[in-house]
């Protein structure tokens, strides 16, 4: 697994008895992943609020391994009440990441789905793995993994406001 490779994790779980609006609602909350587990520390907008196309909004992140970092983001896709994604990286670049939250109607509620996509533009983890080649698919399997704890997390505090 290589950065190269654009790297994705995705989870998902079934939230019994709610419906779409209830779950989209919560995801395009930008301050939901702040409440959960993870390097999430803050969210502001930059400019009008709200889940857009072209939209900016501004998070502060900080972990252990990677010390505090901000990260730009602009959502470059909407579908209402389906689907919203967002990169994360420099106005008019590559994006560092990519970032989505799902939301699908079921016979029993609503199944939620969060997704992320490594690279491919330069960031702070591909100038790590650049200095350390030999390290890159522990470092990327490592990164991916934090990420799926965190999107968990987002996923159980939805699971568990809505139930």
């Amino acid at each position: 697994m290589l950065y190269r490779d654009a790297p994705t994790v995705e989870v998902s779980t079934l939230i019994e008895g709610a419906t779409g609006d209830q779950v989209w609602d919560l995801v395009t909350d930008i301050n939901l992943p702040t409440r959960a587990a993870g390097e999430l520390e803050s969210t502001e907008w930059v400019g009008d609020p709200g889940v857009a196309v072209g939209a900016r909004f501004r998070g502060t992140n900080s972990s252990e391994d990677m010390g505090t970092w901000i990260g730009e983001c602009e959502i470059t896709e909407v579908d209402p009440g389906r689907r919203w994604v967002w990169q994360v990286g420099p106005a008019g670049g590559d994006p560092w990441a990519t970032w989505a939250f799902e939301v699908e109607p079921s016979s029993k509620g609503t199944i939620v789905r969060q997704w992320a996509r490594l690279g491919p533009g330069p960031s702070r983890l591909s100038e790590f793995i650049a200095t350390q080649p030999d390290k890159e698919t522990r470092v990327i399997a490592h990164r991916l993994n934090t990420w799926r704890e965190a999107m968990q997390a987002n996923l159980t505090l939805i699971h568990t406001t809505l139930t």
